[in-house]
């Protein structure tokens, strides 16, 4: 079983932006040293909760102070930008880091609606044309030239010899359609849809083979808690717990709160069943709890890679979470 990291740069309870990057940093570089296998960033706007505003960026910084790890984005909201631009950023990643780098796709806006419209201002944008961008982006990081393309003969700089892997992201039917449909890999975010394991189911049953992907490649992102006591795991998930109750309910927290806060939080009796639900989804406990759990996911969905999100307030904790599920899949 392969293990990565998606890290969403929280800012938690009590500490600043600066500390929530230089944190992600660090857990990049301890879960290489752990052997996962990637490390992937997330991209949101007008939050004041989420450091990774420009994932190219942070991608830039990680990758520097790393050595063998992928790093990637988790992912880049394309109806943002231009595919042209996109492949330019990361093509000059690519050259950077041979080798090392991801480029993951959404298409949702990563924001609330104003800082959707200020992204978008004096430009045209139709989420119906997401697939042309996936397609031309595609075709940019290979030196893909069709004639009848509507820019023939642009290149996008600088030449790699090695190319990024591009991955669709996403949590609902219609990415895993897309990515069937133009035989890209495939990246389910499990932690956070709602429409079950569908669209896992969809991706592979549709999967049309591509000149950049002969077969159907596809990783799910799940949520882990775990800890070397069930009582204590649970405990741990309270501050996610709460910060996604409120997120689901329009009222996104400015920070990922404590524990202690998350504990003392008068919940109601409808947000207690919100969480039970968002339990049911996700994996928390000791290691070989978490291991069993994950183990029978991955066989479900026929996965030989899970990408682990640990949304954990006290930073040695989290480090102890992704160590902990790292030594339980390490153990024959």
């Amino acid at each position: 079983m392969k293990l990565s990291v998606l890290d969403h740069s929280h800012v938690n309870e009590g500490r600043t932006v600066k500390d929530a990057l230089n944190e992600t940093v660090a857990l990049a570089q301890e879960t290489e040293k752990l052997g996962y296998r990637r490390f992937w960033v997330s991209e949101h706007h007008g939050s004041q909760a989420l450091a990774s505003s420009s994932p190219e960026v942070l991608i830039a910084h990680i990758a520097a102070h790393t050595e063998r790890i992928r790093v990637g984005s988790g992912g880049i909201m394309l109806p943002h930008y231009s595919s042209y631009k996109v492949a330019e950023n990361f093509k000059l990643l690519e050259a950077l880091h041979p080798g090392r780098i991801d480029v993951g796709l959404g298409r949702a806006p990563g924001g609330f609606p104003m800082a959707t419209r200020a992204l978008q201002e004096h430009k045209r944008v139709d989420i119906d044309l997401y697939p042309q961008q996936v397609s031309d982006l595609n075709a940019y990081l290979h030196d893909d030239d069709p004639a009848s393309h509507r820019f023939a003969g642009l290149r996008a700089f600088p030449q790699t010899d090695t190319i990024p892997e591009l991955w669709l992201l996403g949590s609902s039917d219609g990415s895993a359609r897309i990515a069937a449909q133009q035989g890209t890999a495939y990246a389910f975010a499990q932690f956070f849809g709602a429409a079950g394991d569908e669209p896992l189911h969809l991706y592979h049953a549709y999967f049309k083979p591509s000149a950049y992907e002969p077969w159907p490649r596809a990783l799910a992102a799940v949520m882990v808690i775990c800890s070397e006591s069930e009582e204590e795991a649970r405990m741990l998930a309270k501050s996610n717990e709460l910060f996604f109750l409120k997120l689901l309910s329009g009222q996104e927290m400015g920070f990922l709160p404590s524990v202690k806060t998350a504990s003392e939080y008068p919940y109601s009796a409808m947000e207690i069943q919100m969480i039970e639900q968002m339990r049911a989804r996700r994996f928390i406990g000791t290691p070989g709890q978490v291991k069993e759990g994950l183990r029978r996911y991955a066989e479900r969905m026929h996965l030989d890679e899970l990408m682990i999100v640990s949304h954990i307030h006290d930073f040695d904790k989290r480090v102890e979470s992704y160590r902990l599920i790292a030594e339980a899949f390490a153990k024959s």
